[in-house]
């Protein structure tokens, strides 16, 4: 059909939010390393525009949200050249220990997510 599989905007949100925790002071490694895993609970997303293949995506990510549980991502994903808007997603991550447990997110890494939800350098 020449339009990008439905699908790949969760991938494309996953890099967006890899990127993002990044860029807010802590690689998602150094989390995983410390026994911290964010699995997604919640993904929703809201097609407006089809993307074609080989378009270049541009995703904007932000925490909307942050508990001590749980972390909300909200993206933008649109065509990096004309800027029209693709589609919109959110996704809720859950915070789980090594054995896939839920648990609390530790404290530091709570107040670092927030800060960046709050727009807070």
């Amino acid at each position: 059909m020449g339009v990008v599989y439905h699908s790949h905007y969760l991938v494309w949100c996953e890099i967006g939010r890899t990127d993002h925790i990044r860029a807010s002071g802590m690689p998602y490694r150094e989390m995983e390393e410390r026994g911290i895993a964010l699995a997604v609970a919640e993904a929703e997303i809201r097609y407006k525009s089809p993307a074609r293949y080989d378009d270049m995506v541009r995703v904007d990510t932000v925490i909307s949200a942050v508990a001590s549980r749980t972390v909300t991502f909200d993206y933008v994903i649109s065509n990096a050249v004309s800027g029209e808007a693709l589609a919109t997603a959110r996704t809720v991550l859950v915070s789980l220990n090594r054995d896939h447990r839920v648990v609390t997110l530790p404290r530091d890494v709570r107040d670092l997510l927030a800060r960046d939800a709050a727009g807070i350098s």
